[in-house]
């Protein structure tokens, strides 16, 4: 019997990686790209991806890769793979190990990590990795499961030994201070003196999902983003300032639920999640932070349905 191996990506692999999310996923896995074996190889060249593989002899067995997007300080551990035959070997948690490694000596700021929320696997690896849970993203992207809803995602931040990337030293509403307090103690605190890079308003269509980025929501722009149809699923993404507080309460009351934060593309800088809409559903998360945002987000989704069906009965 040949001996496992984990090493990196290959160029005649590629088939054999395509092969592999086929079989896990069949048709329904989130990243187009694994299908096209070309594609595969060419990311890897082109340095967006950093694939490592687990093979045994010919066969490979297991996959996870690290993506790069542009500039940003902070690639994503991603697409994460491992045969039916071999799983119980923590092969995934070995082959992403080796990744965080090669990361921190590369000199990245920290990785991120989406961790699906249908099953409680990745997010279990993700806490033995050292992935620190910031932020919920709601029916983010089509269920990789076939399953007839959109699958939600738990972001996680991993930093290098020694590494930190602070939050504003800023005052937190009531509502989220002891979480925003318990990410302080994790990922340090800072001071507010640095300016923050200018950012255009940017507002993308993700299937049923509008995402919108702000570096600054002044009250005009407050004002046009609550006339935005009262039936579209809102994700907003906000620069975190000493605004925050004032944004915060703003937003709530027009029915957004803060979902956390996540690392903004910017050197160091956070963003703040907020969303409006979602699907109703219960899920039982690793992470008792990332629940009580979960079971906040579907108690402002069932208020703002009870609002609109008053409006429309008035």
């Amino acid at each position: 019997m040949n001996p496992l191996i984990f090493r990196p990506f290959r160029a005649s692999d590629a088939k054999s990686v395509s092969q592999l999310f086929r079989l896990i996923y069949a048709d329904h896995y989130v990243q187009p790209q694994v299908y096209l074996p070309k594609l595969i190889t060419q990311n890897n060249n082109d340095g967006r991806w950093q694939s490592m593989l687990a093979v045994e002899g010919s066969r490979v067995l297991g996959h996870v890769a690290l993506c790069r997007d542009g500039d940003a300080d902070s690639p994503e551990l991603a697409m994460g793979v491992v045969h039916p035959a071999t799983r119980g070997q923590n092969i995934a948690t070995r082959l992403s190990r080796e990744l965080l490694e090669q990361s921190a000596a590369a000199g990245d700021a920290c990785v991120l990590i989406k961790q699906v929320t249908q099953h409680p696997y990745s997010q279990r690896m993700a806490q033995t990795l050292g992935f620190h849970s910031t932020g919920l993203l709601p029916d983010y992207v089509p269920s990789p499961f076939a399953e007839p809803m959109a699958e939600s995602i738990v972001i996680g931040v991993h930093l290098p030994k020694g590494h930190c990337r602070p939050l504003p030293d800023i005052a937190w509403p009531g509502d989220c201070r002891a979480f925003m307090q318990h990410l302080g103690s994790v990922f340090g605190v800072g001071n507010t003196g640095a300016v923050c890079p200018s950012r255009p308003l940017q507002m993308t269509r993700h299937q049923q999902r509008v995402d919108v980025v702000i570096e600054r929501l002044d009250k005009r722009l407050f004002d046009h983003l609550t006339q935005l149809p009262d039936d579209w699923l809102i994700s907003l993404r906000l620069a975190l300032s000493q605004h925050f507080a004032v944004d915060f309460q703003r937003l709530t009351a027009q029915g957004f639920a803060f979902t956390g934060v996540l690392p903004a593309p910017e050197q160091g800088e956070w963003s703040a999640l907020f969303h409006r809409g979602a699907q109703t559903r219960d899920l039982n998360l690793h992470c008792p932070h990332m629940q009580q945002l979960h079971d906040n987000l579907q108690h402002a989704v069932r208020t703002q349905a009870i609002r609109r069906v008053n409006r429309s009965a008035a």
